[in-house]
């Protein structure tokens, strides 16, 4: 039934008050846009943009409800689990604007940086929220355009490169997606995934062509997460980006991607009455994604690299928690993807601060665990993190998602579970060797003589509150879980 013009503009005007971070968001592209026209001064915009992203972060509390509120008419929903991956989408915005500031070479062509990062926040925030094959697909698009772009704000031939590869992958995972979207609405007749009917229509169209749509579906969130098989951009578009942004692109995307794809794969498995083997095809993806990111990284000679396939690595962790199908397991997702936020920065900021000096390859590490002791110990504990190991939160994490795998193994007994299970394993005792090269070098490694340096600075305040944080939700990990116990997994 169509809805006159007072219908529809009381319905916006009804959903506004529920859609306040997003719209403080679309307001503040618009103003730092007009701000680097009027003032290109950096302390002026980036404390602009961190208002910005305070204001958005700040109005997300008011507005994350227990229960589900469906907005513009089914296309977007407010609910508490969007509510904290926006809050961690939030965070991770305003950790790499902390980066940018302290990025030497964050100078040029300012305010278009900071919009454009803020248009992908907004983009992530909406895919969060998505529950229509049209919204969710737009809202793709919009992370997609802008980190095009993004991932060229080196200005060097290498950054062009790769952000050439990302354009050129995302536009053929971008019409992949497109494409099985477009099945599925044939086959539903409905664009709202998390709708009855939308479920009823796939469980009377079990047909291979169904299964095919909803492998398009997923390529093109897999993509968002660097998860294999379409993981190839990955390395190229980190290794050329400016630091910040390869931090960002390493978390932000991917929480939003992860969020969106735990909804939709809930829907697709037609909540445990598909005749497809969802969860098998997710663990099998897993598999791969887990011992393509981890051996591939261990040759890595550059940083950069080094961390992109540790992303690709720390996707198939995520995705174990979301093969789980279980709420627990969705739950431990979201406390590793927060503790994923805080180990993943605190390696990234210290990355930045050597490669400010000059430091480019693992090899030019050597000897400096004598000459910075502080910053070298923090990033290892940054490491020690992302391997896994105790006293961190990193160790707590996938304790966690790897408990729910097991539990989901003993309730459904599928082989390929418990392969996931024992291969997980396996590759977190792989990343050990990788995660640690920097700190062998140095710590291990001859270098210089010993220099005096300041340990009172910016980056080691940041990177101590950072290590705290590890410990403490390593030794207390309930004051997380208590919050995120109270996250309802409503679809419908």
């Amino acid at each position: 039934m169509e809805r006159g013009l007072s219908e529809t503009i009381a319905l916006v005007r009804n959903s506004l008050h529920a859609f306040v971070p997003e719209l403080i968001l679309s307001l503040g592209i618009l103003l730092v846009l007009l701000a680097g026209l009027l003032n290109r001064r950096r302390g002026r915009l980036s404390l602009m943009v961190f208002g910005v992203m305070l204001l958005s972060f700040v109005s997300l509390p008011y507005h994350a409800e227990p229960f589900a509120h469906t907005l513009f008419g089914g296309m977007v929903r407010s609910d508490n689990f969007s509510a904290y991956l926006r809050a961690l989408i939030d965070i991770g915005g305003v950790l790499t604007l902390v980066m940018a500031w302290r990025n030497k070479r964050a100078d040029e062509r300012l305010s278009e940086y900071y919009s454009l990062l803020l248009s992908i926040i907004l983009g992530a925030h909406l895919l969060v929220m998505s529950q229509n094959l049209l919204m969710t697909f737009l809202s793709l698009e919009i992370m997609s355009l802008c980190s095009y772009v993004l991932a060229g704000f080196s200005f060097t031939r290498q950054g062009a490169e790769g952000s050439l590869k990302y354009f050129l992958f995302g536009a053929v995972a971008s019409a992949v997606m497109l494409y099985g979207l477009s099945l599925l609405y044939g086959f539903t007749g409905t664009l709202d995934f998390s709708s009855e009917t939308f479920s009823a229509a796939l469980q009377q169209q079990q047909t291979p062509l169904v299964f095919v749509a909803g492998l398009m579906v997923l390529a093109g969130f897999l993509y968002k997460l660097a998860a294999a098989p379409v993981h190839p951009w990955a390395p190229d578009v980190y290794e050329g980006a400016p630091m910040p942004v390869v931090a960002f692109f390493s978390v932000v995307p991917k929480l939003a991607a992860v969020g969106a794809l735990l909804k939709f794969v809930l829907v697709l498995n037609a909540y445990g009455h598909s005749a497809f083997d969802w969860q098998g095809v997710l663990a099998v993806v897993a598999i791969i994604t887990l011992t393509v990111g981890n051996f591939s990284a261990l040759w890595q000679k550059n940083p950069k690299r080094l961390m992109a396939y540790s992303s690709i690595a720390q996707s198939g962790f995520l995705l174990v928690g979301v093969v789980a199908f279980l709420p627990q397991g969705m739950q431990f997702m979201l406390f590793y993807a927060t503790v994923y936020v805080i180990m993943n920065f605190l390696v990234f900021i210290y990355l930045q601060s050597f490669e400010n000096i000059g430091l480019e390859t693992i090899a030019s590490y050597q000897g400096l665990g004598r000459q910075r002791v502080w910053p070298m110990v923090f990033l290892l504990v940054g490491m020690v993190a992302l391997t896994g190991l105790p006293p961190t939160a990193g160790f707590t994490g996938k304790l966690f998602i790897f408990s729910a795998l097991w539990e989901a193994y003993a309730q459904s007994g599928k082989p390929v579970l418990l392969w996931l299970l024992v291969i997980g394993l396996l590759n977190t005792v792989v990343s050990l060797f990788y995660y640690l090269r920097i700190p062998y070098f140095a710590f291990i490694k001859n270098g210089e003589s010993p220099t005096s340096t300041n340990n009172l600075t910016f980056e080691n305040l940041f990177g101590l509150l950072l290590v705290l944080l590890l410990l403490i939700l390593f030794f207390s990990p309930g004051l997380l879980m208590g919050w995120i116990n109270k996250i309802t997994f409503v679809i419908r």
